[in-house]
């Protein structure tokens, strides 16, 4: 099948503004990691290693480490709730608020959120729901889509956001200096978290021997959301689990150098239950959500190392495919390398879709020395493609490849292929009508063929040595 994958066509049509703005935004996320990690430790590589032994133990005994945290976190006095499905996540907050009487309440930035699109759903249920990161706030006044885990609005610029503000507003004037872009939605928003009812959060970490959570945000908009409400709901995906608290001590060290270049993430929550008797404010009810929604089928698949991210999006930053595409070109919540290989399989049902997304790829490997927990992405990316073949799911932009194995497979064709080869230096192959070869042609550019050069030299080098 010849065509043009959807991700390169998304590419060629995004704005000059847009692509610079993931490149630029990007680029300095890449620069700022290498530095900060390079200059506290001397092999990082052995805390990405040991980062990923902790990540895999865990997943081999997911089960029992479930088990022991909603101990811990019912000991705290948490109410836990399992959600297998999407719909079941979304229904489970859904009762808890009727539950509490929830009608207006906070968010806090949630990729479990985004994976199920639980925004959306809570307002057309009558509930008021406001993204309490800027990013994502912005995001929610465009009606437009995160395009990067952790910078969702990567993909635009001060101009962009202060043209929302104005038109939605948030502001009388337009202005663009992003200290009064900050300072104005930090107003828009104080009135906002004290009139809500509650608030969601994601959790970047829960620790199964002590039901302790944690929280990272680098704008506090989750301690401000949690203070002056009474109901504190977290959804969590099964997989962010970690057995012990002093695990902690390698994650966050990795997670704040990897995500944003900082030694460690500004406002780093603790969270240890509902409020208790002597702390002056806080939630006097606490939720946590586990969320399957398809984790347990990526970890029996022979890709369960993709269940090891902490969601830095250091991934996403150094790859050369998310730089020109942007994380929308992606067609999922979860864009760049990490959702090329988790998207696919995540939403099982959706493979036929986006097993084009393994393709996206040139397998450099900038992914994997990047990855904090070392996941093997380009090896995960193959697998795909692989699962792709054997299901025979049709790719556009896919070369059929059996004409070359014949080929490749047969010594006196390849030899008068190679002696040939040279011909078409001399061929006018870019304006042949033949729409296969052109749809390729469009995307790429033969270098000049030296086919059989090599076979000439070591002929000429086994006669002259006798």
């Amino acid at each position: 099948m010849i065509g043009i994958q959807p991700i390169d066509q998304y590419a060629r049509d995004i704005s000059d503004e847009k692509q610079h703005s993931v490149i630029d935004g990007s680029s300095a996320g890449t620069e700022k990691r290498y530095y900060v990690l390079h200059k506290d430790y001397p092999d990082p590589d052995k805390l990405r290693k040991l980062a990923a032994s902790i990540k895999d133990h865990t997943l081999n005994h997911l089960g029992d480490y479930l088990a022991k945290a909603e101990k811990s976190l019912t000991e705290r006095g948490v109410k836990v709730h399992f959600a297998s499905t999407d719909e079941d996540a979304r229904q489970t907050i859904l009762s808890i608020l009727r539950g509490h009487g929830v009608s207006q309440l906070t968010k806090s930035k949630s990729m479990a959120a985004e994976e199920i699109h639980l925004n959306p759903f809570l307002i057309e249920n009558g509930v008021e729901c406001l993204e309490s990161d800027l990013g994502e706030f912005i995001i929610q006044l465009d009606g437009d889509e995160p395009s990067h885990i952790v910078k969702p609005i990567i993909h635009k610029n001060r101009r962009e956001i202060a043209r929302t503000f104005q038109r939605e507003g948030v502001a009388t004037d337009y202005n663009d200096d992003p200290e009064t872009i900050t300072r104005r939605a930090r107003v828009h928003f104080r009135k906002k978290y004290m009139e809500a009812q509650a608030v969601i959060t994601g959790a970047n970490f829960v620790c199964a021997d002590t039901g302790r959570m944690v929280l990272a945000t680098n704008e506090g908009n989750s301690r401000f959301g949690m203070a002056p409400v009474p109901v504190h709901i977290a959804l969590v995906g099964i997989e962010k689990i970690i057995p012990e608290q002093k695990d902690l001590a390698v994650f966050l060290n990795l997670l704040g150098r990897s995500a944003t270049g900082q030694q460690l993430t500004v406002y780093t929550e603790f969270i240890n239950g509902p409020r208790s008797a002597n702390q002056p404010d806080g939630p006097d009810h606490m939720h946590v959500v586990f969320m399957d929604n398809g984790r347990t089928d990526v970890l029996a698949s022979n890709c369960k190392e993709i269940l090891r991210c902490i969601r830095c999006g250091a991934c996403q930053n150094v790859c050369p495919v998310y730089r020109q595409a942007s994380g929308h070109a992606y067609r999922s919540t979860y864009g760049g390398p990490i959702g090329a290989v988790l998207s696919p399989i995540l939403f099982g049902k959706r493979f036929p879709e986006l097993a084009d997304l393994p393709k996206a790829s040139s397998l450099c490997g900038a992914c994997n020395e990047v990855c904090p927990v070392d996941i093997p992405i380009p090896d995960l990316l193959l697998r795909l493609r692989d699962k792709a073949k054997r299901e025979e799911i049709p790719s556009a932009g896919a070369i059929p490849m059996s004409p070359f194995a014949h080929l490749a497979t047969s010594p006196s064709l390849w030899r008068t292929a190679m002696t040939m080869s040279k011909a078409m230096n001399h061929l006018p192959i870019q304006v042949a009508p033949i729409k296969p070869l052109q749809d390729w042609l469009g995307q790429r550019t033969l270098p000049e063929s030296h086919g059989g050069d090599f076979r000439k030299w070591m002929k000429n080098r086994k006669n002259a040595s006798g």
